[in-house]
């Protein structure tokens, strides 16, 4: 009652009549599945985030849906993306909740150290963020800094925020440094040639597009700078590349692991690798 009226009412009509109309009239047949199918297949759920120049002008508020509004992943999709280009990321379908790292002593403050959080090991560490374990009274950090909602109502639609928290965590949360550590080793074992072209499947990979020489001309100088520093502090190289569930593999050198986990950590952090568009 208090917004404006729809500009493509009658596209509306049309996908209200099809998923009414039966299957074998040439409809839907109230099938949601179909339905969904219909709209992220069609030309306007693909099209490109950038706006023409003719676009620009005739619909600046994007009304008509003349390019692809931009936005961030939800939550869940953010974790469980950085984990599958980590290759880390279990394809395991049900089963009992998990429970990936969160900071310390977040439960036993809730539950006053009547109940203590259970870190989960292997495979589970790295499940699909739709098995995470859920308690209201103390939810998922990780998952709130993304506007995850609480589950104590019904959430029609999430509302975005952009806090610098988001990037703390994608920086610092250990399941995204996992996922760095994971995305470097492949970098090492899948790319071929030398560092840039590492980098450059590397950037395509975490992208799904042609990686521009601007891009690869500044990972590169950034590999080299990181490097070089490592190789003068192997400590801080074994700290970056190794971890309790990711042992190095043997006959990997821990300082160009760790260089490649520093660029795997840049990539997983790029607006373009969080943001749908």
């Amino acid at each position: 009652t208090q917004g404006a009226q729809p500009v493509n009412q009658e596209l509306l009509d049309w996908l209200a009549v099809t998923f009414r109309t039966p299957k074998a009239q040439g409809g839907l047949g109230w099938d949601m599945k179909a339905l969904i199918k219909l709209i992220v297949t069609s030309q306007t759920y693909r099209q490109s985030s950038k706006a023409s120049d003719i676009a620009m002008k005739t619909d600046p508020r994007n009304q008509y849906v003349s390019h692809y509004p931009r936005r961030r992943l939800e939550a869940e999709a953010v974790r469980d993306q950085a984990l599958a280009l980590a290759g880390l990321l279990s394809p395991r379908i049900g089963g009992p909740s998990v429970y990936p790292p969160q900071p310390d002593g977040l439960w036993i403050i809730a539950f006053r150290g009547a109940e203590k959080y259970p870190t989960s090991t292997g495979e589970d560490r790295w499940r699909r963020s739709l098995y995470t374990i859920w308690r209201r009274i103390s939810p998922n950090p990780t998952m709130t800094a993304f506007d995850a909602p609480s589950r104590e109502i019904c959430t029609i639609r999430r509302l975005p925020t952009n806090t610098p928290l988001q990037a703390f965590v994608t920086l610092n949360d250990p399941v995204y440094f996992e996922a760095a550590q994971g995305f470097a080793r492949r970098i090492l074992r899948e790319a071929k040639g030398d560092s840039r072209e590492k980098i450059k499947w590397a950037v395509e990979t975490a992208l799904a597009r042609p990686a521009t020489e601007t891009q690869i001309g500044a990972l590169a100088k950034l590999f080299d700078s990181e490097l070089a520093e490592l190789r003068a502090n192997p400590d801080n190289a074994k700290h970056l590349s190794i971890s309790s569930e990711l042992p190095l593999p043997a006959g990997t050198d821990a300082v160009e692991a760790a260089a490649w986990t520093t660029i795997a950590n840049v990539l997983l952090n790029l607006d373009a690798v969080l943001v749908k568009s």
